[in-house]
């Protein structure tokens, strides 16, 4: 007696066995944009919104031709041909709120810039202003800090001489190449003599410019290339890096690619790092 695989004639007495259970439906969010197909109608379209309505959530579905009708959550869908029972969209929250700076210091959700101090920090040039906007922007606005643009370090005797430091009234300044017997640290050393005690700290780190203390690692580098002395320092990191040199538009582009890829102190030198925040720690004493 052979056995029929296709189970028994549905017309013969007795109850019938399906060999395939019945399709259940599966919850589904109401996504905008989802099309949906509603069982009873017939009608296609994707969702556009979904709303209270009568107390009760509804569904407001869009066809092709850019009609709508309205629909009550809840089974009697097909998505992609598989039931569905439809449900609101998951509401989304709002991303967690960083708990340190970039600097790494507490952060202090909502906190109004305090009013600038008559203490300043000054910075030889626009890119150490940017990379120190960076990382320390947000503690230096809750310290109330300015940083200002010195333009160079030759003329820095003259703009402490104007800007008359007192111990409530302080100047710290970072300098570029501040090593033993450069020029830079002998102009450092006679601003600090020539001004009241404890009113300037000039500081520096080693680097030929700001760019070096970016760690090399975050821009692929292994290290930064050495630049034969008489060439234009960030010409001829642009050229050893195979990177557009030409025109200064060039060097901006690099620099901002160069300042993209810095997202917290960790991606200084640490030799930069402790001078700024030594500075700091001096204009708000």
């Amino acid at each position: 007696m052979s056995h029929d695989r296709y189970g028994p004639d549905i017309l013969s007495a007795g109850p019938t066995r399906h060999h395939r259970p019945p399709r259940t439906s599966r919850e589904q969010p109401a996504e905008t944009g989802l099309v949906v197909e509603d069982v009873e109608t017939g009608w296609v379209g994707a969702v556009v919104r979904v709303e209270k309505s009568g107390g009760q959530h509804v569904v407001v579905l869009e066809d092709r031709r850019g009609r709508t009708r309205t629909f009550t959550l809840g089974p009697g869908f097909w998505v992609d041909g598989a039931p569905v029972v439809l449900v609101p969209p998951v509401t989304r929250t709002a991303p967690a709120r960083p708990t340190r700076t970039a600097s790494g210091s507490v952060a202090v959700p909502d906190a109004p810039a305090r009013v600038a101090r008559g203490s300043r920090i000054w910075v030889e040039g626009k890119h150490d202003a940017e990379l120190v906007e960076k990382v320390w922007g947000d503690d230096l606005r809750v310290e109330g800090v300015v940083v200002e643009l010195l333009e160079g370090v030759d003329h820095l005797a003259a703009a402490v001489r104007d800007f008359r430091p007192t111990v409530d009234r302080r100047i710290g300044v970072l300098v570029d190449h501040l090593v033993p017997g450069s020029k830079e640290s002998r102009i450092a050393a006679e601003v600090v003599r020539a001004a009241p005690a404890g009113t300037v700290l000039v500081l520096g780190h080693p680097y030929v410019d700001v760019w070096q203390a970016v760690r090399p690692e975050r821009l692929g580098l292994a290290s930064w290339p050495t630049i034969e002395r008489g060439t234009e320092w960030k010409r001829g990191i642009l050229r050893e890096l195979g990177w557009p040199a030409d025109e200064q538009a060039d060097v901006a582009r690099a620099w901002v690619r160069i300042l993209r890829s810095v997202r917290s102190y960790a991606d200084l030198e640490p030799s930069l790092l402790g001078r700024v925040e030594e500075l700091i720690d001096f204009v708000t004493a």
